[in-house]
């Protein structure tokens, strides 16, 4: 498997505060990484800098061979992005602001119709395509945010909480897109949910107060957590009766 994703030494700083400090990983193609730790970890900030919207304080982020620093555009290409509470604009319709999303990846003729209707069938969001993104429930939102992400089939995915708001067969559905997808494409999940990491993702990473703790199987973790030998920072992730979907 080709390495898509190599960080090394990454660090945010926000004044005196330390969001991430000194992490490191690779994130191979073909692979799905359960991205764990209780909120306020450094998880979002990380994804961020990962996709350029946040410049790191120190360290280095290379995407499919481009550093996002000498690169950026590059690495934008290349990468689905499903942002913390997936902003879009509300008062637009669902067609239209994907038509919007596939203006600006530069999709056009046949390959944009046949990415519209796959992801709108995909993504199961059929029924509300003609409703303003407004006056969706919260689990539509999330699925136009996913709709969005993968509309140019990137080869790297990075999913913040990609099930957030989703009831439990919405949730099903997502992981095995997630699966299915896995096969080609470098997939970072964010969460803090252990069962999420146990029914989708071939390795998991813990992060805490901005610091890599953790980084093995789904396995290795949850046997940790079934332990008890986990510290304070593990106790903060819903770990409880983790079961496949």
């Amino acid at each position: 498997m080709s390495e898509a994703i190599k960080i090394k030494s990454l660090t945010k700083s926000f004044g005196s505060i330390h969001a991430v400090r000194n992490v490191s990983f690779n994130v191979s193609h073909g692979e799905v990484l359960g991205f764990l730790g209780p909120n306020g970890a450094g998880k979002s900030t990380t994804m961020k800098m990962i996709t350029g919207f946040l410049e790191p304080t120190s360290g280095t982020v290379e995407v499919n061979g481009h550093d996002v620093l000498e690169n950026p555009l590059s690495v934008k290409r290349s990468i689905g992005y499903l942002p913390e509470g997936a902003p879009a604009y509300g008062e637009m319709t669902v067609k239209n602001f994907l038509n919007f999303i596939a203006d600006i990846r530069q999709l056009n003729g046949a390959i944009r119709k046949k990415r519209l209707d796959e992801v709108i069938e995909t993504i199961n969001i059929g029924t509300v395509i003609d409703q303003s993104i407004e006056t969706l429930s919260k689990g539509f939102k999330r699925r136009v945010g996913l709709a969005q992400a993968i509309l140019h089939d990137p080869n790297t995915l990075i999913l913040d909480e990609p099930t957030d708001g989703l009831d439990p067969n919405q949730k099903h559905e997502v992981r095995n897109l997630i699966k299915k997808m896995s096969k080609e494409k470098a997939i970072i999940i964010s969460t803090h949910i252990l069962e999420e990491v146990d029914a989708v993702c071939t390795r998991a990473i813990i992060i805490s107060s901005g610091e890599l703790l953790f980084d093995g199987t789904p396995e290795q973790l949850i046997a940790k957590s079934e332990k008890n030998d986990i510290d304070h920072a593990f106790r903060n992730i819903t770990i409880s009766n983790p079961t496949k979907s």
